[in-house]
């Protein structure tokens, strides 16, 4: 019944949120060549690609940062598994870029198709995957139903939940508790989100098998993210990363202050949605801050701001930062990034006190006085004066979030051995 109750009303809910699709299209840089995959549509090349790939491992991710842990535990997977194939598949351009830069031999990288049963039966045809593996909680039903029709094992990594998507699974129980329970492992982040899939889906199979992010693998060598052109060599970064709306203001303003201080100081903006770039330039300007926008390329004169209106970079323009503030954590935002990048690069991190959808994280680095926790907006500057005046400070933070994260790896070679006993 629920299946066709669902497929009578998703034509529906994609006509609602199909302006979005189309914006988010139209606006997003990344890879678009090959959009058509979403709807079912692969050339005749694409075809015989993954004919080669057919009896691949499926890995579905969404966007930049799920394709990144899922690029690299792909390839700790190859390491003892060299024969596997693979199969990527992202819903947006950007991660799509992103997979098709980096990931290894043995893989490939199509668009996730829009859950219409008649689509995901398409491309499940021409993959014919020996197993499906979706990070964290993105769940399609028809994508899942597919897989248990098929007898194609299916698996969750590095699963999370969020208070959001905790509220809407529990409203809507008597729906996700049988589609979860499709699962042959849930293997999830924290002992947290464990319980939260417990609450919801008291059957469904799950471990605890650890945050994947703390295994991802930092290059030895970075590019050059571009800091020279703007600010010229030798200056403190300060550096706002997936930053949100009101973020931006915030921490312009606060750097308006710092500059007052520290006057080789510059800042670095990397707003988590890149088509907000117009939005950001009218908040410098209203501070009348110089600003040079990455994808102009070099900077052809010093300025106060680099914006990094780029996806993919984040770990190179962090490289050369002194002091990193995580976004969605500031200025009314509460839900919080991923702080693990920053930390395995050594960096002194500064965010708000509370991040909803990364409590157990936030918990380990606070217990180890790792991080620069900010309580309420106002004391932001005097925080940043004061990690800004001492580099003995800044060395001693990054070096006890790095110790602190690099303790608690493990999560890929678990999550390699479950899903290999699900494939024997």
């Amino acid at each position: 019944m629920w299946k066709l109750l669902y497929n009578l009303f998703l034509p529906l809910g994609f006509l609602f949120f199909l302006p979005g699709l189309i914006f988010k299209y139209r606006n997003r840089g990344g890879w678009k060549a090959t959009y058509g995959e979403r709807f079912g549509r692969f050339s005749v090349e694409r075809c015989a690609e993954l004919a080669n790939f057919r009896g691949a491992i499926w890995i579905h991710a969404v966007s930049v940062g799920e394709t990144v842990v899922a690029i690299s535990m792909i390839r700790n997977y190859l390491k003892t598994h060299p024969e596997r194939k693979f199969v990527i598949s992202t819903t947006t351009t950007t991660g799509q870029e992103l997979a098709r830069k980096n990931c290894p031999e043995n893989c490939t990288v199509i668009f996730a198709p829009i859950d219409f049963f008649f689509i995901v039966r398409r491309t499940m045809d021409l993959i014919d995957p020996v197993m499906m593996v979706i990070f964290e909680t993105e769940l399609w039903p028809n994508l899942i139903w597919e897989c248990r029709k098929r007898n194609i094992p299916l698996a969750l990594a590095n699963g999370r939940i969020s208070d959001h998507s905790r509220r809407g699974y529990a409203k809507f129980r008597f729906f996700f508790r049988p589609l979860l329970e499709n699962f042959n492992i849930m293997m999830m982040q924290s002992a947290e989100d464990e319980k939260r899939i417990l609450d919801i889906s008291p059957e469904a199979r799950t471990m605890v098998s650890g945050n994947l992010k703390f295994d991802q693998q930092i290059p030895e060598v970075l590019d050059d993210p571009g800091y020279d052109s703007c600010f010229g060599s030798g200056k403190l970064i300060l550096l706002g990363a997936s930053t949100h709306s009101g973020e931006e203001a915030l921490i312009a303003e606060s750097y308006v202050s710092l500059k007052k201080e520290f006057a080789d100081l510059k800042l670095v903006l990397v707003p988590r949605h890149a088509e907000r770039a117009e939005d950001v330039i009218a908040e410098l300007d209203k501070l009348s801050l110089t600003w040079h926008r990455r994808t102009a390329g070099e900077a052809a004169k010093e300025v106060d701001v680099l914006l990094a209106d780029t996806t993919g970079e984040m770990l190179k323009l962090m490289s050369r930062a002194d002091v990193v503030i995580m976004g969605k954590s500031l200025a009314g935002h509460d839900e919080g990034h991923n702080l693990i990048e920053p930390a395995l690069l050594r960096k002194t991190i500064v965010t708000g006190h509370v991040l909803r959808n990364f409590r157990a994280l936030l918990d380990l680095l606070n217990s180890g006085d790792a991080i620069v926790p900010i309580r309420y907006d106002g004391e932001l500057t005097a925080k940043l004066c004061e990690v800004l005046k001492s580099a003995e400070l800044r060395q001693t933070l990054g070096n006890r979030a790095y110790e602190l994260i690099s303790a608690s790896r493990g999560a890929a070679d678990r999550s390699v051995s479950e899903l290999e006993k699900l494939i024997s």
